[in-house]
This record gives structure tokens, C-alpha cells and sequence, in this order.
């Protein structure tokens, strides 16, 4: 896109951080009990970098992703913490302030192309809707963007696909669509949750290589969240390993492979099937399962599961 960087805006300057989380908190209520689904995340991220959110279903990941959104479901509410974007803390944004910014400033991929993409509107339609609510354009404009942003995300042939409708297309052009949609105002920060999940392998690999591709392209900065290690060794800069609602380990991606430093984190490496296959052993598990976050333990919440575990990793977290 020719228009994508703006060389006056400083957050698409090279290194200079994008998105600040500080203490988030997200909670939820369930009756008389409340339920800390993001327990104090901090993290930062810059433009052109991809970080890697990573760990077990239900440690928090996507929660955190959907408060930095404002899309949190039901009862849920940011409760404490700063999130920063643009000099705006986003959780203190009404909700027509953060519609302004969603689709418009932050862009996000949703994990099955299938539910988030309208059965009753076409290709054309779905794309051009964020231009149509962010966006003084004619129709033309938005036409010719559109196209644009379709041939960007590698859709073959894309004035063709124009009227199709999402059923029409196989499960790998659904997806480039979804981070069509995402693209196509031209965000500074893109949020991919889980985006391969229902993708076979080798579709996983182009739509992985595709955000790799776009984030140098247009010096995005990108959240990839994935509970799969071998996606965050090929894909990230950095890596935070969430557990329980909280982040428990930071690091540059090639660091932390090489020498993770909480046990949790070893665990995750223990048992990626490569290991055990090279090893020729069964394929290893860690034992239990996360706590209930309404009444986690005190000290390190790893500890109940952990085999190293001591009095003091009990009583404070490490």
C-alpha cells in the first residue's frame, strides 16, 4: 500500500514502542465470586516486532488480547492497570472512543475465519466496511483499496472475488480475508489470535509467512497468540509466557528457546511431540491442570504442578 506508513506518526518510527500494558488486571464476576482472568500483565511491544503470547487454553492469553480490544464478553471489566496506545490509556476509553479504534488503529484476527466472517455479505462488502465507518472515501476509493489490500494478502485474482461470498472460498482464502478486514485501514498494531487453528499444516505455514511478509512490509507491530511453541520459534522476536492470568517469563524468542528460566516454561518445551519423538520416549504431559482462578494458590501458581517445587516457591511467587 503506498499510503501505509505515515512518516510522521512516531509510532510507526522503527523500535519505538507501540502498545504499553501496566498491571493490567481483567476480572469477571460470577455470582458472589470474582474471577481474575489477567492477574497484573505488563508487557511492551514496537513497531515492526512481533511478540509471542503463549501457553496452556484458559491461562489468559486471548483475555488479554480482548481487554487491550474492548471486546471482553459477558461481566468482564478491566479492574486496575494501564493500557497504553497512541499516549491513550485504552481500559479508561468509552466505548464509541474505542469503537473509533477498533478495525481502525488496532487490527485483529479472530481464530476461525467461519464465525467471524458474515455468511450474508460478500467479500467486497466485509472489506470495505472499516474503510466506509474510518474512512472519508468515495466508493471508488474504496474500491481501489479493497483490490489493493486483497492482492497484499495474496488473494489470486482479486476484482473477481469481489461478490463472493465467504462459503465460496476455501478455509486458507477465509483467513486472508479476516486479516484483510484487519489490514485494510491500515493499522498500527495487529492481534492474531490463535489465526491457524482450524487450518491443515500447510496452510498454517502460508498464513504464518503472510503476517511475517506484512508486519516488515508495513512495520506493524503484531501479537501472536498461540499455544503452539513451534509456531512462536519460527515466527516472533519475543516471547511472554502466560500462566494462570499472569505473564511469567519475558524474553527475546531465540534466548528463552535456548535457555527458558521458570520451570513452566521448560515444561511447554518438554512436551512438544519433536522431543519425545527424537527421544524415541512417550510423549510427555505435565501433570494436573491449571488452578481455578477465583482462589489461586499464593507463591508461584506453577507450584502445585511443578516437581522442583519448594516451601519458598509456596509461599512467593519466583
Amino acid at each position: 500500500m503506498k499510503d501505509i506508513v505515515d512518516p510522521q506518526d512516531d509510532l510507526h518510527k522503527p523500535g519505538n514502542v507501540v502498545l504499553s500494558l501496566r498491571d493490567v488486571r481483567t476480572e469477571f464476576r460470577a455470582g458472589a465470586v470474582t474471577i481474575r482472568a489477567v492477574d497484573g500483565v505488563s508487557y511492551d511491544i514496537r513497531s515492526g516486532e512481533t511478540l509471542g503470547l503463549v501457553g496452556e487454553s484458559g491461562c489468559g492469553k486471548s483475555m488479554t488480547a480482548y481487554s487491550i480490544m474492548g471486546l471482553l464478553p459477558g461481566s468482564g471489566r478491566v479492574a486496575s492497570g494501564v493500557i497504553e496506545f497512541g499516549g491513550r490509556d485504552l481500559a479508561s476509553l468509552s466505548a464509541s472512543e474505542m469503537r473509533h479504534i477498533r478495525g481502525n488503529e488496532i487490527g485483529l484476527v479472530f481464530q476461525d475465519p467461519m464465525t467471524s466472517l458474515n455468511p450474508t455479505m460478500t467479500i467486497y462488502d466485509q472489506v470495505a466496511e472499516p474503510l466506509r465507518l474510518h474512512r472519508q472515501m468515495t466508493e471508488a476509493q474504496i474500491r481501489a483499496r479493497v483490490i489493493e489490500t486483497l492482492t497484499l494478502v495474496g488473494i489470486p485474482q482479486p476484482a473477481e472475488r469481489l461478490d463472493s461470498y465467504p462459503h465460496e472460498l476455501s478455509g486458507g482464502q477465509r483467513q486472508r480475508i479476516c486479516i484483510a478486514v484487519a489490514l485494510v485501514c491500515q493499522p498500527k498494531l495487529l492481534i492474531a489470535d490463535e489465526p491457524t487453528t482450524a487450518l491443515d499444516v500447510t496452510i498454517q505455514r502460508q498464513i504464518l509467512e503472510l503476517i511475517d511478509e506484512l508486519r516488515a512490509k508495513l512495520d506493524m507491530a503484531v501479537i501472536l497468540v498461540t499455544h503452539d511453541l513451534g509456531v512462536v520459534a519460527g515466527h516472533t522476536d519475543r516471547v511472554a509466557v502466560m500462566y494462570a492470568g499472569q505473564v511469567v517469563e519475558t524474553g527475546r524468542t531465540d534466548e528463552l528457546l535456548r535457555a527458558p528460566r521458570h520451570r513452566y516454561t521448560e515444561g511447554l518445551f518438554a512436551a512438544l511431540p519433536d522431543r519425545a519423538a527424537g527421544r524415541g520416549d512417550r510423549l510427555y504431559a505435565i501433570p494436573g491442570r491449571p488452578p481455578e482462578l477465583h482462589n489461586p494458590p499464593p507463591g508461584c501458581r506453577f507450584a502445585p504442578r511443578c516437581e522442583h517445587a519448594t516451601a519458598a516457591c509456596k509461599s512467593a511467587p519466583p
